[in-house]
């Protein structure tokens, strides 16, 4: 039986491979960092990290890890609910609450599960939700295993996200949930959270935004995109990871509302059936997030990096996507181009990513370039010079 099934996966691998998309993964021969080996035997800038305050590595990180793990072992060989609950786990979820400014926290093995295990604990059938059309794939596969009405309003389109909203009302929902990246990765755009909140106040619905993109670096405290926005005690529900600003390991979570975290507690699939995050992660995690909001410092030199890169790119005559976030897409447009971009950086000592159809429109292909506050004015100055260089030996224009 398997050979005709191999047979048909062969075909879809090669028409994967035909059309430019097959993933390939380059393989490091050093930890995480500014720089990183490559198998070719070189040590590469890394500009295609989410790294964004430089903790992945960070000694004080790394030295916690260490002792996590030498008081409180390696792994627990449980769930949560049987006897996968340490003191630890429950300190970080106290910590994550008070540094987000909500009532309750509770961990996943990852932020893909905290979205898969949310829509279909707590909404039912008679419920809706209204989902952004560019909502991370983690949102769309867990509002697929809700039985709840989907409506999708257009990227950050207020005028059709009240659209959406009237219509759930029409078609008689008995609750509302808004659901929104707080940063789309593809384009380093901050979500108009604010402006959604009025609209969940005008149409009794309630909020929910994953800010995996922002968490540790975005607003004055570091605290995510409510923070940015001004709207901390206005959102009901956020999803968010240990896997980015955070340490870069693994882990996510959900937090908000208190009674929202007891009932995912109670009935979240993923939370229920997924062993608990390793120890050494979480006690990462504790001094991630103990520098992550106890200094700007890491904030300002990522956010200066940010500007630097950002007007360097644009005086070499590169169309950047607009923003502030250290997500900063050069837009090259053909996806071939794009392919080809890379290789040539890479050549040069700076490892980037070309992203194109599916992943982007078509026509929108681009090298999504992320900022780091490991990083050096040298390092930032070294790539600017490749970027350059890459860009004349392609006779690219602009995007």
């Amino acid at each position: 039986m398997y050979g005709n099934f191999q047979h048909h996966l062969r075909g879809e691998l090669d028409a994967i491979e035909s059309a430019g998309l097959y993933k390939h993964e380059r393989q490091l021969t050093t930890p995480q960092g500014a720089r990183v080996g490559i198998q070719e035997g070189r040590e590469v800038l890394n500009l295609c990290a989410n790294n964004y305050l430089g903790l992945a590595q960070h000694p004080a990180v790394n030295a916690a890890a260490a002792e996590g793990l030498a008081q409180w072992g390696y792994g627990m060989a449980s769930v949560r609910f049987i006897c996968g609950t340490q003191t630890l786990h429950k300190q970080l979820e106290q910590r994550l609450s008070e540094f987000l400014g909500t009532e309750d926290t509770i961990l996943y093995p990852s932020c893909f599960d905290a979205n898969g295990g949310l829509f279909e604990t707590l909404l039912g059938a008679e419920d809706a939700v209204i989902s952004d059309e560019l909502n991370h794939a983690s949102i769309i596969d867990g509002i697929r295993l809700s039985k709840a009405r989907r409506y999708r309003y257009r990227n950050s389109d207020m005028a059709d996200l009240e659209a959406q909203l009237q219509a759930a009302d029409r078609d008689g929902a008995r609750f509302k949930l808004i659901t929104t990246d707080g940063v789309f990765s593809m384009d380093g755009y901050i979500a108009r959270l604010d402006e959604i909140c009025d609209l969940a106040e005008r149409h009794g619905a309630l909020v929910h935004f994953d800010d995996c993109h922002a968490t540790g670096f975005l607003g004055a405290g570091g605290r995510g995109t409510h923070e940015r926005l001004g709207c901390m005690d206005r959102v009901d529900i956020t999803t968010g990871t240990l896997g980015k600003a955070l340490g870069g390991a693994s882990g996510g979570y959900t937090s908000g509302r208190r009674e929202v975290i007891e009932l995912l507690r109670q009935r979240s699939r993923p939370y229920l059936f997924s062993n608990t995050v390793a120890p050494p992660v979480v006690a990462g995690a504790l001094k991630a997030l103990e520098l992550a909001a106890g200094s700007g410092e890491l904030r300002t030199r990522l956010k200066d990096n940010t500007a630097f890169f950002r007007a360097g790119l644009e005086s070499l005559g590169f169309t950047l996507l607009p923003g502030e976030h250290p997500i900063v897409p050069v837009m090259l447009n053909d996806a071939a181009v794009a392919g080809r971009f890379a290789e040539a950086m890479l050549e040069e000592g700076i490892y980037v990513t070309a992203f194109s159809y599916p992943v982007v429109p078509k026509g929108k292909a681009r090298i999504r370039t992320q900022l780091s506050a490991a990083f050096e004015r040298d390092d930032l100055e070294f790539a600017l010079a490749a970027f350059g260089r890459v860009k004349r030996r392609l006779a690219i224009d602009g995007g």
